[in-house]
């Protein structure tokens, strides 16, 4: 038995279990904690859970395992922080946070733990949005299939969303032809804007129907961007790089030049 004294003591049992976390949670918030730790709030904590949101994406698109995994270890810290805070407010427990969401996939899972069937994951997604509806009905919310969609979401991400349930209630285009053509009339009228904000009104229509492409063609608009983003970023540091071991000022070289140490960074980094 530990003689160490109890405010001090690592939580018994396997730190592989997650009552684990709750535990050392609940003791850094405890007075005596760390003060850090009790000075937080869910405002103050918003920042650092879309961070380790962001930090779980790299991590996926990085290919790197070992690395996801200790993202999703710092996601769960933030939910059993959130859960924690809430608990000593007295607003609802993290087994309450669980307990609702368990029945909410089971509810909406009917095809896997009742008696519906779908026939394909596009089936399941359009059963999902009915029983959707249908609680929201029921609990007295009317809302539209474009309502409610987190607003600080980024700004590609809160397109496809929109755009994928406004397609869901029978508003899209019968084929991806019609999306391909309107990406030609928009930016003909992007050509033709005359104003900054006439060119800013027209470049926000033509991403618009560019992320609905990305959905036709089952994209993701926001995870195609931020990995175009990245090989963008290897590239032109792979420029410099050649450009520096060959004692060339990178900044000074003509287009041309740069462009062929484009096409040779693009055949060493992808």
């Amino acid at each position: 038995m530990s003689t160490e004294p109890a405010a001090n003591r690592i939580p018994d049992g396997d730190l592989g279990d997650f009552r684990a976390l709750t535990d050392i949670v609940t003791r850094l918030r405890a007075p005596g904690g760390c003060p850090w730790d009790r000075e937080q709030t869910h405002e103050s904590l918003k920042r650092h859970l879309l961070e380790e949101c962001y930090e779980a994406l790299e991590a996926i698109d990085q290919g790197q395992p070992s690395l996801l995994a200790e993202e999703l270890g710092d996601l769960l810290v933030q939910v059993a922080f959130h859960a924690d805070i809430a608990r000593e407010a007295g607003h609802f427990t993290l087994a309450e946070v669980i307990a609702g969401v368990n029945d909410k996939l089971i509810r909406r899972h009917p095809h896997v733990f009742g008696n519906a069937s779908a026939a394909d994951a596009r089936e399941v997604e359009l059963n999902w949005e009915q029983l959707k509806a249908k609680e929201r009905q029921e609990q007295g919310i009317r809302k539209s299939p474009v309502d409610g969609i987190p607003v600080d979401l980024p700004a590609l991400s809160y397109a496809q969303l929109m755009q994928d349930r406004a397609a869901k209630a029978g508003f899209d285009w019968p084929d991806v032809a019609g999306v391909l053509d309107k990406i030609v009339e928009e930016a003909a009228e992007l050509r033709q804007a005359a104003t900054a904000a006439d060119r800013r009104h027209e470049l926000g229509d033509l991403l618009l129907v560019l992320v609905n492409l990305g959905r036709w063609l089952e994209v993701q608009a926001e995870d195609a961007l931020r990995q175009a983003n990245g090989r963008f970023r290897n590239r032109y540091m792979q420029m410099e790089q050649l450009a520096e071991r060959r004692g060339l000022d990178f900044a000074q070289l003509p287009l041309e030049d740069k462009e062929a140490l484009w096409q040779e960074a693009k055949k060493l980094v992808g």
